[in-house]
């Protein structure tokens, strides 16, 4: 599972770090990103949690 942010999109929420540390962190610019890719097994149930958590539905994973 690959998992992206629509930084265009992004409205700094920071839910998906809270749902996916392991997956999702924030940056300098205030903004998401998917650090880990492709997402360890073992985190791929946070990480849909994290994309369907995400108010701004900017999280893609395939």
């Amino acid at each position: 599972m690959i998992a992206e942010v629509d930084k265009g999109e992004c409205i700094g929420c920071e839910s998906c770090p809270e749902f996916c540390p392991e997956v999702f962190k924030m940056e300098a610019d205030g903004l998401a990103v998917a650090y880990t890719n492709p997402v360890p097994s073992e985190c791929e149930e946070t990480a849909r949690e994290a994309a369907e958590a995400c108010p701004a539905h900017c999280i893609s994973l395939e």
